[in-house]
C-alpha cells in the first residue's frame, strides 16, 4: 500500500504541475501535499483505503481540470499583454 500511495502521491504533483498559470499550479500541489500530509498519521486501514480511493479520484480531477485550463488559456500566459 505504501509504494502505491507514493506512486498516487508523484503522479498528482507531476499532473499539478503541468498547469500553465502560476496561481493554480501553486493551488493544486499546495493541496496534494496537504492531503497526503493528513494522510500520513493515520492508522486504521479503513480509513487508508477510504482515502486512497478519494486520491485517485481526485488525481482524474486534476486530469481533466489541467485539458479544461489548458483549452482557455491566454496564448502570451498573461491577459495583459
Amino acid at each position: 500500500m505504501r509504494s502505491q500511495a507514493l506512486s498516487l502521491y508523484r503522479r498528482m504533483l507531476r499532473e499539478a504541475q503541468g498547469f500553465v498559470s502560476y496561481n493554480v499550479r501553486s493551488y493544486a500541489v499546495r493541496r496534494v501535499r496537504e492531503g497526503f500530509r493528513q494522510a500520513k498519521g493515520e492508522a486504521d486501514p479503513a480509513v487508508l483505503e477510504n482515502m486512497f480511493s478519494k486520491a485517485k479520484e481526485d488525481l482524474e480531477m486534476l486530469k481533466r481540470q489541467r485539458v479544461v485550463y489548458q483549452l482557455y488559456a491566454h496564448p502570451s500566459g498573461s491577459m495583459l499583454g
